[in-house]
């Protein structure tokens, strides 16, 4: 019995390191066309593709299901800011984050971060707590 189970480590191992040479090996390039979801050997990818999500500029829609939105650059959430300040300058008395998320059109996991960024730059000011919080520009 112990023969065996050193032979089946032994073999493992080997495959183990052999599979690890091959990967190290490839290009990237080869390893994503491998994983492509229309690929006969690959499986169904979750994400988004690389190529897509470099190019869009705007927030992914949101989908049924919870799934995640694209992951938004610092660029994106500064866009964001500077729309929510330009709203909130207009609206004296200010606005709720439920508020400012339909005005803009945004997904409700899009308002914390961007609301966060203003608030630590100075640029928004808040008032209340949980639900009664409004925003006002500062």
């Amino acid at each position: 019995m112990s023969t065996l189970h050193s032979t089946i480590n032994s073999l493992a191992s080997e495959f183990a390191h052999s599979l690890l040479r091959a990967v190290r090996g490839a290009s990237l390039e080869e390893i994503l066309a491998e994983t492509a979801p229309g690929h006969a050997g690959g499986g169904a990818r979750r994400g988004r593709p690389a190529a897509a999500a470099a190019h869009t500029t705007q927030a992914a829609p949101a989908r049924r299901g919870g799934r995640r939105l694209r992951r938004r650059t610092a660029t994106d959430i500064q866009a964001v800011v500077g729309k929510m300040v330009t709203l909130l300058k207009s609206n004296k008395k200010g606005l709720r984050a439920e508020d400012i998320r339909e005005k803009l059109h945004l997904d409700r996991r899009e308002v914390p971060r961007p609301l966060a960024e203003a608030l630590k730059k100075k640029l928004v000011t808040k008032k209340g707590k949980k639900r009664a919080t409004t925003y006002y520009a500062a």
